[in-house]
């Protein structure tokens, strides 16, 4: 694709993501990039938070200290702020900043008065990781601004893109200190709406009785709904990541985006055809033998493995609903044996040494319980853990297997030792029913992958294949219809869809994995960058048009 001109002479993209894995947001900046560095080469700059050590460095930052006409050394920063700046060792291989915040923290009280008597942002009632974000987004404010002046950039051809409530502080100062940079701020799920659900409140039958403001004081949440609320309104661009989101926004912010920037995929993660049959293979040989010790007796070749994974929030991913499929199976005259995995991290103690010496010496001594592949440390509490371990005290189909593997997947767990990405090849199916989810990255991983998935309309990514494509037959992908007082029924049709396909014969198979790759190739992030270029171009024009009004 020909490169786009939006006038832009530097490009930062803050996020508290940046080389530091903590969930989605990390994998739509980590595949976007290698679309961006194409267009903007060195003018793009991501800034992520510096919370390594020597002893514990990022994986995927490589320190360069010469980038940025040695600004690591040159640039005088304020209040104790540290930068480093490198690669992040992605596809594209852009530039990095990482920034030492931790000097910020004595400024906060100031820098809280200043952003209330100037944006009305209520930091009074702020708790958890509302400090932390913040001396974070701050930081890189300053060092964004710093390094503007380093460069001799003009302010007026610098966008600043921030990503989620976490760095809206960081908008917000931006703007405060200079109003010539151009800002776009992007919610990936707004705070209010993610703690409705997480609360258990029906979201949808209620939808449009909700007011963002009373729902903030009722849940605990005002100082968060008010920073990212203050920075929607003050971005010179707000995006979000779906229609889903963005109709959540305009109740619940009280502001419509101007764009919205869909979230691609990188097609580079992605193995050739010969390695993916390896890595299929090997997959599959490593959970069915992981599935074997655990159950006591063997599972043959031909097992049909579904799985979900992502965050655990057992309701709004839908895990719920998962197991309460799977559970379905147990009752019922199944062609094929069907192994059921639970990708999802949780609150790990260690590997399971019992299973570790099965799998390394072939020994006969049998973990407890026998459904989990690691240790928790709250196997009592564990929502997953307990949904589960119901599951196993009924009877029912020696035909089905639950399997929970509570760990990331970076290929060093101890049991698995297989990376997310190297395991997804071994699947013949996911599932991933969301009751809230802005996006769905996993759904399209999974499909990018040639693994038929299951989404939800409540999701982004289900609702634009609804709008984009057809039946699953063309695309590989089942969209479920979710609300609140459907739920049996959604269950019943999941499980008839996991008994379905177990049932489906190989060439139809090899047809239906083709489609969903093809489904995924329009998702490629070639067409999805536009939008983008165009929320960039949208901030410049309106930052240029406030500059020249004043």
């Amino acid at each position: 694709m020909q490169k786009t001109n939006v006038g832009i002479d530097m490009l930062f993209e803050v996020s508290w993501e940046v080389c530091n894995k903590v969930g989605g947001i990390y994998t739509v900046l980590s595949t976007k990039a290698k679309e961006l560095h194409k267009n903007f080469g060195d003018k793009l700059v991501f800034m992520g938070p510096d919370i390594w050590t020597e002893g514990n460095g990022s994986p995927c930052f490589i320190e360069r200290k010469t980038l940025l006409k040695n600004a690591a050394s040159k640039v005088k920063l304020p209040f104790g702020i540290s930068i480093r700046i490198g690669r992040w060792n992605i596809p594209g291989s852009p530039m990095v900043v990482l920034v030492g915040y931790k000097g910020m923290f004595e400024e906060l009280n100031r820098i809280y008065g200043d952003m209330w008597n100037v944006y009305g942002v209520d930091s009074l009632h702020a708790y958890g990781d509302y400090d932390e974000s913040c001396a974070f987004a701050v930081a890189s404010a300053i060092v964004a601004d710093a390094l503007v002046s380093h460069l001799k950039v003009k302010s007026s051809g610098v966008v600043a893109h921030f990503d989620e409530w976490t760095t809206g502080m960081g908008l917000l100062y931006l703007k405060h200190i200079n109003p010539g940079i151009a800002t776009v701020f992007t919610t990936h799920a707004t705070s209010i709406g993610r703690s409705i659900c997480g609360n258990g409140k029906p979201l949808y039958d209620y939808f449009t009785g909700y007011d963002g403001d009373q729902m903030a004081r009722e849940l605990n949440m005002v100082s968060k709904h008010s920073l990212e609320k203050a920075a929607a309104f003050q971005a010179d661009c707000f995006t979000t990541v779906s229609e889903v989101t963005a109709r959540e926004c305009r109740q619940l912010l009280g502001i419509a985006p101007q764009v919205i920037t869909p979230n691609g995929f990188e097609p580079d993660f992605v193995p050739s055809s010969s390695k993916y049959v390896r890595q299929r293979n090997a997959g599959r040989t490593r959970l069915l033998k992981i599935a074997s010790f655990l159950s006591d007796r063997s599972w043959p070749e031909d097992t049909f493995i579904v799985a979900t994974s992502g965050r655990n929030e057992y309701r709004n991913k839908g895990i719920d609903l998962y197991l309460d499929s799977v559970d379905r199976l147990r009752n019922r005259d199944l062609g094929r044996n069907v192994l059921s995995l639970v990708l999802v991290p949780a609150w790990v103690k260690e590997p399971s040494g019992a299973l570790i010496a099965d799998l390394t010496d072939g020994g006969d001594v049998r973990p407890q319980p026998d459904w989990l592949t690691h240790r928790l440390n709250n196997e009592e509490s564990d929502a997953i853990a307990c949904r589960i371990r119901r599951m196993q005290e009924e009877s029912g189909s020696d035909k089905t297997k639950v399997v929970f593997v509570p760990c990331y997947l970076d290929g060093n767990d101890g049991i698995v030792n297989l990376s997310y990405y190297d395991l997804l090849p071994a699947l013949d199916m996911t599932v991933f029913p969301s009751y809230y989810e802005p996006w769905g990255y996993t759904p399209l991983e999974s499909i990018a992958f040639g693994v038929p998935t299951v989404s939800s309309d409540k999701a982004g990514f289900g609702q634009w294949v609804q709008s984009t494509f057809g039946d699953s037959a063309q695309t590989g992908v089942e969209v479920v219809s979710r609300s609140d007082s459907n739920y049996g029924s959604c269950a019943d049709r999941i499980a008839d869809m996991i008994e379905s396909y177990s049932g489906i014969p190989e060439n139809e198979y090899k047809a239906l994995r083709a489609a969903a790759v093809r489904t995924s190739k329009a998702a490629d992030w070639t067409f999805f960058i536009e939008k983008y270029y165009e929320a960039y171009s949208y901030a410049l024009a309106k930052s240029r048009e406030r500059m020249y009004c004043k």
